[in-house]
Order: C-alpha cells, then sequence, then structure tokens
C-alpha cells in the first residue's frame, strides 16, 4: 500500500555505578526524577525564550533610545543566557539526586542552584567588562526568582501527565472489556474449541496477553516492541472475528524497536483502523502498521482503507489522547498527523530514539 500521498516527510538514562535504575524505583519517585529532566529540546527552548522575555522588559528601564535598548539587551543576554543554560544543564545532571529529595527539598535546591547561576552570569559581565558596577544581589535574585518560576511550571507539566495516563488507561481499558468485543471474542473461542482447539487456546492467551497489559502497574514510557507485540495480540483477535476481510500488513525496522512511547498507546489506533476501516466495509479492509528509523527518529505508521462513500465517522477522541500523551512524554520532539485521502486513512507519529 503506498501512502506517500498522505503526509509528507516530516534516552536510556545511564545510571551510575551501583545505583539502582530509574525503571526499578517506586513510581512516585520516578515522577519526582522525571519533574527535572531539563535537557529536553522543547524544556530548553522555552526556558530561553522566557528568560529573553524579560531581559528585552528590563532593558526598557535604561534603555534612552532604541539603540539602546538593542545594546542593553545584548549586554543582559550575555549575563542571562550563560545563566539559565547553567542551570539547565545542571539541574539535569542532578535529576536523579533532586528527585530522592522531598518537596520542600527539591525547591531549595532548585533555586539555590538559580541563585548560584545568577552570580555567574554577573560575574561573566565583570569578567568581560561590560558592567560599570557587579549588581551581585540582583543577580542572585533574578537568578533564585527565574529558577523558582521555572521549577513550577516543571512540576505543573509533571503533574498533569498523572491524570493524562490515568485517564488513558481507564478508557483502554474499558475498550477492551466493552460488551460487545469481549463477547464476539469468547463466542468465537466457544466456536473453535471442538473443531480447532489449538486455535481457540491462542485466542484467548491473545485476550490475556490484551487484560495483563491493561491491568499492568503503570510506567510513564515502555518500547515500541512492546506496543508492536500488544497489536499484534489485539488483530490476531479480530482476525478469527473478520477473517479474509481483516487483512493486516506489517513493516517494523528493528533498529526502532528501543524508542519509548506512552503505554497503550498504538493500540487504540489499531482499534481504530479495524472499526472504521474493516467492520463498515462487506469486502473488508488492509490494516498497515510500519515503523522506521531516520537518524534519531522513529516514524510510526497505521494505515487503513476506508470504505467508498462511509459516513461513520468517530469522535476523534482516541487521537486526541494520543496526541496529548505524546506531548506530555516528548514535548516538541515528537510530532502527530491524521489525514484521510483518496478513501486511505493514516496517523503518523514522529519520537526520539
Amino acid at each position: 500500500m503506498k501512502d506517500s500521498r498522505i503526509l509528507s516527510t516530516f534516552q536510556d538514562l545511564a545510571h551510575a555505578a551501583g545505583a539502582r535504575p530509574i525503571a526499578e524505583m517506586p513510581e512516585h519517585v520516578r515522577a519526582r526524577i522525571q519533574v527535572f529532566d531539563t535537557c529536553q529540546v522543547g524544556t530548553v527552548l522555552r526556558a530561553v525564550l522566557f528568560v529573553e522575555a524579560i531581559v528585552a522588559v528590563a532593558a526598557l528601564f535604561v534603555a534612552p533610545s532604541l539603540l539602546g535598548w538593542i545594546t542593553q539587551m545584548a549586554i543582559f543576554t550575555g549575563a542571562a543566557l550563560p545563566a539559565v543554560l547553567a542551570w539547565l544543564l545542571t539541574v539535569c545532571g542532578l535529576k536523579r539526586q533532586l528527585g530522592l529529595l522531598p518537596v520542600g527539598g527539591q525547591w531549595a535546591a532548585s533555586v539555590g542552584l538559580g541563585a548560584l547561576s545568577g552570580l555567574y552570569g554577573c560575574g561573566l559581565l565583570v569578567w568581560m567588562a561590560l558592567a560599570e558596577e557587579a549588581p551581585w544581589l540582583a543577580s542572585g535574585a533574578a537568578g533564585a526568582l527565574v529558577a523558582a518560576v521555572m521549577v513550577a511550571a516543571l512540576m505543573w507539566r509533571a503533574r498533569a501527565r498523572g491524570p493524562a495516563g490515568a485517564t488513558a488507561r481507564l478508557a483502554e481499558l474499558q475498550a477492551r472489556i466493552r460488551p460487545h468485543f469481549l463477547f464476539n471474542t469468547l463466542n468465537s473461542a466457544i466456536a473453535l474449541v471442538r473443531e480447532e482447539p489449538a486455535k481457540a487456546e491462542s485466542l484467548l492467551e491473545d485476550l490475556s496477553e490484551l487484560f495483563r497489559h491493561a491491568l499492568a502497574d503503570s510506567k510513564e514510557a515502555v518500547p515500541l516492541r512492546q506496543e508492536l507485540a500488544l497489536a499484534e495480540h489485539y488483530l490476531a483477535i479480530e482476525q478469527v472475528r473478520f477473517g479474509e476481510r481483516l487483512r493486516v500488513e506489517w513493516s517494523v525496522d528493528d533498529t526502532a524497536s528501543k524508542a519509548k512511547l506512552p503505554p497503550l498507546i498504538l493500540q487504540p489506533l489499531v482499534e481504530n483502523a479495524v472499526k472504521h476501516g474493516v467492520e463498515p466495509s462487506a469486502t473488508g479492509a488492509v490494516v498497515r502498521i510500519s515503523t522506521q528509523r531516520r537518524g534519531s527518529v522513529v516514524v510510526i505508521k497505521v494505515t487503513n482503507t476506508v470504505p467508498a462513500g462511509s459516513g461513520r465517522r468517530g469522535n476523534g477522541l482516541a487521537l486526541d489522547n494520543v496526541r496529548q500523551r505524546l506531548t506530555l512524554l516528548h514535548d516538541m520532539q515528537s510530532h502527530f498527523q491524521a489525514a484521510l485521502v483518496n478513501g486511505v486513512f493514516q496517523v503518523r507519529l514522529e519520537i526520539p530514539v
């Protein structure tokens, strides 16, 4: 199936020796560590833009003209930009240690590092002879204040992940135990018990795997290979139900299997493909799942043909949920697109390796 017309081309953490891997830590500890993951591109970009906005406003107070404002902005940026980058890198490097502190300790350490970063920026101005009088106190206070604002934003973002993940898991569990899906699966197994017991056993094992993943302990991210395996179990169940009407094509790049995704995010896309592509069509549909690694990016596509004249449209909740959860996990490093062109619907995800 060709889909080039639809859409155009668009860490594992190293652990200290003897340290317990983050994945083995309690869930609340892992969440606190992720608060201080300030090395993400989106986080760095927002922090830099925020500080530059403050610099631009501050320069207005001392600039007599447009040229003077530009000059003052350049001077202030020479101190503020290295300071904020130093804070981001330091916090990122110490995220494990910061995450193990109580909340009060996290605030104190982060604000203290902000004050030190502010003093570092002031020291650069003095070293370059760009400041007649060194504003040490003001620089330290400004660094502490900016750090406090950024920590508040990081903590708010981390708290936002929890409800989104919980809502998604509940929605997926409900989807899997919908009466018609469960009854259809069990009825198929009953019909196969006498004539094809091995096939019936395989069907029930696939159903068991779906429930096992739905009821497993929540994680912030899982490898792509796990999501593909879960989608395969789901499609195997639906294959028994639809038979030749469901035609599945796989194109999996093994080098992309370690990329991280929010758990239970790929299966609802596959379920949508079956629901809107296969169910309403008397002749069935082709569902294609492909993964491809392109440098530091993994591209995932879920494509299905749509019957001509089909007026059945979903409410888009599954797609919105996937988009939001990707943004929460990978921020600006992820991309999500969906399009229907010439009877072919495709969802395309881009995530970092």
